[in-house]
């Protein structure tokens, strides 16, 4: 792989989502490092996307190289395949469950990029191990993680389900930024204050803690938590919320105070959340949502 400099660089496995909801059935191209991807271009970002999936699925790879990322895929035998059942109205109360999984990332796969800021967006544990943190963690840039890919694990049944991830305390003082949400920091500590829950994952190491919740986001940064609002109108496309968050935050965190960062993550979002799917609007349409919503 030839050596490539990025803003950011955003590693995940395409997920093939089955949405199962009472508005119906809906099929959605997937993946932390899909929803992550377009919202760094959005924002004018060089941006990668390291990514594992099947050739049939190859038409994300098309599709991302056509709004300006640059794809370094590895194909596999099968693409993960996620079904999201959401029961009831509450968008927080929903079943994930898995048939297939594209594997696991190898160190070879980052050997040769070289970026501002790597966000690891994975979907469950196994798909990044500990050589591949430290390979990214040698690079020196802002290294960011989602915590939805160490804390859920697959079970027997195929359904994504949360372990308290022992191995945490390791893994955690690597990353200078993690993403988690409310139903995550709470497996993690134990805590139902996603305040103390900030705290207790922050004092494992990481330098801030993104937190998001059914209402907003809590960002600890710098000794300091801001708080803001998803403020979406309607509210059409959960999944994905926290994905794009997270790639927001850290996009904007390159060059902007960490309250400036989470305004602005918070608008991203709660644009993202009108549409299924990856954000498809632009710079413009997220400074209208600030003005009209976030204008404190």
């Amino acid at each position: 792989m030839e050596n490539s400099r990025y803003d950011v660089v955003v590693i995940g496995a395409y997920t093939k989502d089955t949405i199962v909801s009472k508005a119906g059935t809906r099929h959605v191209d997937g993946g932390g490092f899909n929803y992550g991807a377009h919202v760094a271009v959005m924002m004018g970002l060089r941006t990668a996307a390291v990514t594992r999936l099947a050739q049939c699925d190859a038409h994300v790879v098309d599709a991302l190289t056509s709004i300006g990322v640059h794809p370094y895929p590895t194909y596999t035998p099968y693409s993960t395949d996620m079904r999201l059942y959401y029961p009831s109205d509450n968008v927080d109360d929903r079943v994930l469950s898995v048939t297939h999984t594209a594997g696991s990332f190898t160190p070879d796969q980052v050997a040769g990029l070289e970026s501002r800021a790597f966000l690891i967006n994975t979907s469950a544990r196994g798909e990044v191990d500990l050589q591949v943190i430290q390979a990214l963690r040698q690079k020196k840039a802002l290294l960011v993680a989602d915590a939805q890919g160490f804390v859920r694990v697959i079970n027997e049944q195929g359904i994504l389900t949360f372990d308290a991830w022992d191995d945490k305390v390791n893994i955690l003082p690597y990353f200078d930024i993690l993403k988690t949400d409310a139903v995550e920091a709470k497996t993690m500590t134990g805590e139902d204050d996603i305040r103390k829950a900030a705290l207790q994952i922050a004092a494992w190491g990481p330098r801030e803690i993104v937190l998001t919740h059914r209402d907003g986001m809590l960002v600890l940064a710098e000794g300091q938590i801001y708080e803001a609002p998803f403020t979406p109108e309607p509210l059409v496309g959960r999944s994905g919320r926290g994905d794009t968050c997270i790639a927001a935050y850290a996009c904007k965190r390159l060059t902007a105070s960490a309250q400036e960062a989470t305004i602005w993550a918070a608008a991203v979002t709660s644009v993202k959340m009108e549409a299924e799917g990856p954000i498809k609007k632009t710079v413009r349409d997220i400074e209208k949502k600030i003005a009209e919503k976030y204008a404190f």
